[in-house]
């Protein structure tokens, strides 16, 4: 009795989260410096860390029992999700399997070869063979676990082979395992090296005893499917003037096991189902002739599915139980005059740093030719390039759009900026297109890593290359690097292949604008009963050649008029051909071309450039709220009710504008404006907004939280790469649930550094809070606030995290494959669970020890963000191979911080809001 109240104990449940966090995240380290079969032999698939995830699973199916959860359907449901859930992964883990089969065009092929690894031996005597298979991979690191010895009894006899050693060679980007082994048969012991590792066929090596042939195998080993599945097709699309893959696909008819048979296309993001297997494409042979499929057979999918929806169900009521911590919390909090703790909220919002200004410096050209070009064309191209700005273009996808939102796309897609040079998108464009031999020397290419810079042949601290620069003796530099690049696995991609892939498509981009083969400007006059015409647009060139008649000559004559006169400075003519061209769209093109109004509204839009503002608009205001918090704070006698109502009115107006610019969005979108992360994340800000200004207007608090949080989610849309246009430039296959599981964990991200800046906050307030009563009952209020905020963050990273593995497992084929990345975000998870359960642990459950636990715990936030990013490898990471050095400032932080904890040390005893009576009563 006395272990099961110690296994079904909450110091267990803790101790227990605490390993596993810890053992992931230091696998992540291994994985990334001795490789992946040496993380997942020395953790992830260790008996240890198993051990504690039964373990975890058992202590969390006792408490729920003990504490009889099934009362209060919310808290229930989460909590027994995870039970599911981790039974889910076991089955995964034990039954299902993973593989690879590579099908070549016009084959058929029912074999595939294993995800795992296996030592396989054959033996052959007197005419007879004898095979045995054992799985298993091997450590670069502690190496003394890998030892085996294994035994293999034939004809009365035995061959035994033992392990001596194992490494991981690599030779250029490939890495190839070597296993050492000693072979004992007939009384005689041989030393073979064998080849080989995870997901790759090994060689077979024979050795001889006497009449005795003892064949070994390391790797791979060739499975069997129930069904075969032929190749009809390969199809590679490549990006415009490259031979790098935009997109690939395979066209195969499944012959099933009664010889009935189906076609089924097979790309990303669309599954092949065929029985309990999955087949997703992964890759393609090198010559292009045949494909490469991810395998997948997982009995667990559905269990953990289960576990999924349980677990988003209950922590979703879990918001709406009125006996919740959740509600508690708040009802603390709504019960005090909580105007103070603005001033630990809004330092997160004061704090976040933005990207300081990059000037046009690294634009300036060497030839005065070239400076003289610029300036005439700067000044003269104005009312021209408005004007060509107001034409219609076609984007892939089919919507209509001035040419203005293309203009925009691309010197965005080039550069991150929407203008260059003082210059607008409108006039560098038209640049390009009359101008491409000028256009061509001038740098407006970002480029990140220093690696390829210096492949390239550039300065490292440039920030910026010219389209020339990648082109040498009139060979292009990149053609092998970023087919490399593109071939290499998503999850094994570093920063310098993600960066090639950047930079080549942007080169791809250019050359698409230099050659107006993005510009589907010209309709086609075509005859009634074509039925396959479907409006479609045509680019200058596609127009030029093919296109008959007087239809041909006009575009003819004016495309080559546009560009000859702007070439020659006849800005008045070049207006005039752009008025036929408006007419020629307007008439040709009247069933599909936007209206006066369409275009005004879309340009104007452009032109506004709302959200940036309105970003920067609640920066400010919550400046300003800050310096009224402090007076608050520390001037409790302070009624701020006159100062509140003129932050309300402040907001509104800003929140009118941001509201405003969502409407316009959605008139021009044609669609809600919350369809892809962008968008969301404008869409959750003004969520933020709307609650504050129409249910929290009378308190200082509740206003500048709502600030705080559309701040940090608008900085997000704005500074981290996520595409702002309604449509993007080069078509890509989407996930909706890509879209979702970004927006969710991006928004806890915001609720974490809250709530880390809160606890900083109750810290600082420790520290003066002698003699002070006032100051204490700040610090529950924030303590309070802090905790509703990690809540919320802890349930929207838990949801997101799991929607994300929905979608890898319905793109990829795995919910969970220990990446970098996801395997911090479950850290995260894991973290914060502990942290909000501290309060059932005695002598852990005062404000002093959470204020501490929500600082130090965003550092997990922070390493999943940035650190992953920057220093592992993985398929969410950004800059790999080319590690950031930590900068000097970090370490001063990270020294105030334990400093602070320190002075404030002295200062911890202090009860907490609620008791710890009342958190027993409260257990979620």
């Amino acid at each position: 009795m006395k272990i099961l109240n110690v296994l079904f104990s909450f110091k267990t449940t803790l101790i227990l989260l605490a390993i596993l966090a810890i053992g992931a995240g230091v696998a992540t380290f291994i994985e990334n410096d001795f490789g992946t079969s040496t993380a997942r032999v020395l953790v992830y698939n260790n008996i240890w860390y198993e051990t504690a995830l039964v373990l975890t699973t058992v202590n969390l199916a006792g408490i729920i029992y003990k504490f009889k959860m099934w009362k209060n359907t919310p808290r229930f449901l989460f909590h027994s999700a995870f039970v599911v859930i981790l039974i889910g992964a076991g089955v995964t883990r034990y039954v299902g399997y993973e593989g690879v089969m590579q099908i070549k065009e016009g084959s058929t092929e029912n074999r595939m070869i294993s995800l795992e690894p296996y030592l396989q031996v054959t033996i052959k005597e007197d005419g007879k063979t004898y095979f045995k298979e054992y799985q298993m991979e091997f450590a670069t690191l502690m190496k003394s676990i890998n030892e085996f010895s294994h035994t293999i009894t034939y004809n009365d006899k035995n061959v035994v082979v033992d392990y001596k050693n194992y490494m991981l060679a690599t030779k250029g980007t490939a890495k190839m395992g070597m296993l050492t082994v000693d072979v004992t048969a007939n009384g005689e012991t041989k030393e073979i090296k064998l080849p080989g590792r995870r997901s790759q066929k090994g060689m077979q090596r024979d050795l001889q005893f006497g009449d005795t042939t003892v064949s070994l195998e390391y790797g791979s080993k060739i499975l069997y499917l129930p069904f075969a599945i032929k190749l009809n097709d390969f199809q590679l699309d490549r990006y415009p003037g490259s031979m790098s893959p935009s997109s690939y696909a395979s066209e195969v008819t499944v012959i099933q096991e009664d010889n009935t048979s189906y076609d089924y296309r097979i790309f990303m993001n669309r599954t092949l189902h065929q029985g309990n297997f999955l087949f997703f494409q992964s890759s393609y042979f090198p010559d292009e002739t045949g494909t490469v499929l991810s395998v997948n057979n997982d009995p667990g999918k559905w269990p953990t599915y289960f576990g999924y929806f349980l677990l988003t169900l209950g922590l979703v009521l879990n918001f709406f139980d009125k006996k919740s911590r959740f509600a508690k919390l708040t009802k603390f909090v709504a019960s005090k005059n909580i105007a103070s703790l603005t001033v630990a909220c809004l330092l997160a919002f004061a704090t976040t740093s933005s990207n300081a200004a990059q000037t046009d410096e690294e634009f300036k050209v060497k030839a005065q030719q070239t400076v003289e070009y610029l300036k005439t064309f700067k000044e003269s191209s104005d009312v021209t390039a408005k004007k060509f700005a107001r034409l219609v273009t076609q984007s892939s996808s089919g919507r209509m759009k001035p040419i203005s939102s293309l203009n925009r796309e691309i010197v965005t897609k080039l550069s991150g900026k929407t203008s260059l040079l003082g210059m607008n998108s409108d006039q560098i464009v038209l640049g390009m297109l009359s101008r491409p031999e000028i256009w061509r020397d001038l740098k407006i290419i970002k480029i990140k890593t220093p690696k390829l810079k210096k492949f390239i042949g550039v300065d490292e601290s440039r920030k910026y290359i010219a389209f020339s620069e990648v082109f040498k003796d009139g060979a292009y530099l990149l053609s092998k690097e970023s087919e490399k690049a593109s071939l290499t696995k998503p999850n094994e991609r570093g920063t310098y292949e993600k960066d090639i892939i950047k930079v080549d498509e942007r080169l791809n981009i250019m050359y698409a604008v230099f050659n107006a083969s993005l510009f589907n400007i010209y309709p086609k006059v075509v005859l009634k009963d074509d039925k396959e015409h479907n409006n479609k647009w045509y680019t200058p060139m596609e127009a030029i050649d093919g296109f008959e008649g007087k239809n041909k000559t006009a575009v003819e004559q004016m495309t080559r008029g546009l560009i000859n006169t702007i070439i020659q400075n006849n800005w008045e003519e070049a207006n005039n051909y752009i008025s036929l061209l408006t007419t020629y769209q307007e008439k040709v093109g009247a069933e599909v071309t936007l209206s006066k109004a369409e275009i005004d509204n879309e340009i104007m839009f452009n032109e506004l450039d709302i959200f940036p503002k309105v970003m920067i608009a609640y920066l400010i205001l919550g400046f300003f709220i800050l310096i009224a918090a402090f007076i608050v704070v520390f001037n409790p006698k302070i009624k701020p009710r006159k100062t509140t109502f003129v932050f309300f009115v402040i907001l509104s107006a800003i929140f009118a504008v941001h509201t405003f610019g969502m409407g316009f969005r959605w008139i021009i979108s044609g669609h809600a404006p919350w369809s892809d992360t962008y968008e969301t994340l404008l869409y959750i800000s003004w969520s933020a907004i709307f609650a504050g200004v129409m249910f929290f207007r009378r308190h200082l608090l509740a206003l500048s939280s709502a600030v705080i949080v559309a701040g940090i989610f608008m900085f997000v849309a704005h500074l981290t790469g996520i595409d702002p246009q309604i449509t993007n430039l080069v078509p890509v296959l989407k996930s909706y649930w890509l879209t979702i599981h970004v927006s969710i964990l991006t928004a806890s991200y915001g609720f974490f550094a809250l709530g880390a800046v809160l606890g900083y906050m109750t810290l600082i307030m420790f520290i003066f809070r002698k003699n002070k009563p006032h100051v204490d009952d700040t610090i529950k209020h924030v303590n309070a606030i802090n905790e509703i905020a990690l809540i919320v963050g802890l349930a929207a990273i838990t949801i997101g995290n799991f929607l994300g593995g929905i979608w890898a497992n319905e793109s990829w084929g795995r919910y969970w494959g220990w990446d970098p990345k996801e395997t911090w975000a479950y850290v995260s998870i894991v973290m914060y669970a502990i942290v909000i359960h501290l309060r059932f642990i005695k002598g852990l459950a005062t404000p002093f020890v959470f204020a501490v636990a929500s600082l130090l715990s965003f550092s997990t936030i922070l390493m999943t963000y940035f650190g992953v990013n920057f220093y592992l490898a993985g398929m969410h990471s950004y800059a790999t191979g080319d590690p950031v050095p930590i900068p000097t400032w970090v370490y001063y932080v990270l020294g105030l911080i334990f400093v602070t904890i320190a002075f404030a040390y002295k200062n911890r005893d202090l009860k907490p809001q609620i008791s710890q009576e009342e958190n027993m009563k409260t257990n979620s």
